[in-house]
């Protein structure tokens, strides 16, 4: 099969994927408790791809943990994203560093 074809698929599949639920619900939704739900699922979508990721993106765990535990610690100061994920990653590499010569 063409290339094209598997473009047409996925643009199709996109498409309806976005228009189904304009067309099935019309008016505005009135419960608060499916606002709320709505409200988070991209949080918890956007969570639920990345957590995984972080914990193998070094190939060892307990590095990763390192660097997602400096990375907590300093989104919780508010510190800028830049300084967030500068400070992760060096931290996840000193981790690596300092495991490797001690094991």
């Amino acid at each position: 099969m063409s290339v094209v074809v598997y473009i047409a698929v996925m643009a199709v599949t996109t498409y309806l994927i976005r228009v189904i639920p304009f067309a099935a619900v019309r008016g505005k939704i009135r419960s608060r408790f499916l606002n709320s739900v709505l409200f988070y699922i991209p949080y918890a979508v956007l969570s639920a791809m990345t957590f995984p990721a972080i914990f193998f993106a070094t190939g060892d765990v307990i590095s990763s943990s390192v660097g997602t535990a400096v990375a907590l610690v300093m989104a919780y100061f508010d510190l800028p994203l830049i300084a967030v994920a500068l400070g992760s990653c060096a931290a996840a590499f000193l981790a690596d560093i300092l495991m490797g010569s001690l094991i």
